[in-house]
């Protein structure tokens, strides 16, 4: 297989670096994109191979990406897989909410994402192949309370990346998108909104029975056989079928779960 330019958000850290050293080490070059640039450098030189790179950049700003694409596009013409990986976390109930946390999380995990398709697509499209890879979480599937604004993000990216299958696929470009439960990351530095869903979303993740190498061992398995929607963690893949074949006895289930998780509310 041809040596194939990969580009990765969020890669700093999580699935994003565990991502990069797997495309990596089957003979792949990274670019590798954090907002932390320190954290950017640090997995860039960890990783099998040469030609790989890092940059700083914000998926929320438009002229950070805008930079990011200059520079592929000068340094390696293009690519060939795009993994819309970087986003943050928020929680809380809808009367708890600030419209501040909504245009914040709706910039960076959905709009994060458009910026990459539309910057790095007509590339692609030319060429007539390649690979986006789109970061969602099971959040965006299971309909769950408290986790309103990030759910709802998240849901955004699922359906995007539907649309997109749909609008790329005849042109030669295969779509994913990775709906992963809780596992251990550390996503929750970038907290925001209520202080007690994030000491809950702490212990859900500290108990999954999933680990950030297994997760990413699924998905680059499941991206690499060109599966649209991937869910990488162990209990998630029953949940979706009960949701979609027996709706309302999921709902009931899912009641049952939170009062059991939050009693006396």
């Amino acid at each position: 297989m041809a040596q194939r330019r990969v580009l990765i958000t969020g890669a700093g850290s999580g699935l994003g670096q565990a991502l990069a050293h797997r495309y990596a080490r089957a003979g792949d070059k990274v670019a590798c994109i954090d907002l932390d640039a320190t954290r950017a450098e640090l997995t860039r030189a960890a990783l099998p191979g040469e030609g790989h790179l890092a940059m700083s950049a914000n998926v929320g700003s438009d002229d950070a990406m805008e930079q990011v694409h200059e520079r592929i596009a000068g340094e390696w013409g293009g690519l060939d897989v795009l993994v819309n990986n970087a986003g943050i976390a928020t929680g809380g109930a809808m009367v708890d909410t600030t419209m501040a946390e909504w245009r914040n999380v709706l910039e960076i995990n959905l709009l994060g994402v458009v910026r990459g398709c539309r910057l790095f697509l007509p590339g692609m499209i030319a060429a007539g192949r390649g690979q986006v890879v789109n970061t969602a979480s099971f959040a965006g599937l299971a309909g769950a309370p408290s986790i309103m604004s990030y759910g709802v993000s998240k849901a955004s990216v699922v359906a995007l990346s539907e649309q997109l299958r749909a609008e790329v696929e005849p042109k030669g470009i295969k779509v994913s998108v990775l709906c992963p439960a809780f596992f251990r990351t550390n996503l929750l530095e970038s907290w925001q909104g209520d202080p007690r869903l994030k000491s809950f979303a702490g212990k859900m993740m500290d108990t999954s029975p999933d680990t950030l190498e297994g997760v990413a061992d699924r998905s680059f398995a499941a991206i690499e056989r060109g599966e649209f929607l991937i869910m990488p963690t162990r209990n998630e893949p029953m949940r979706w079928r009960l949701k979609r074949w027996f709706p309302n006895l999921y709902f009931k289930q899912l009641l049952k779960l939170v009062k059991q998780r939050n009693p006396g509310h």
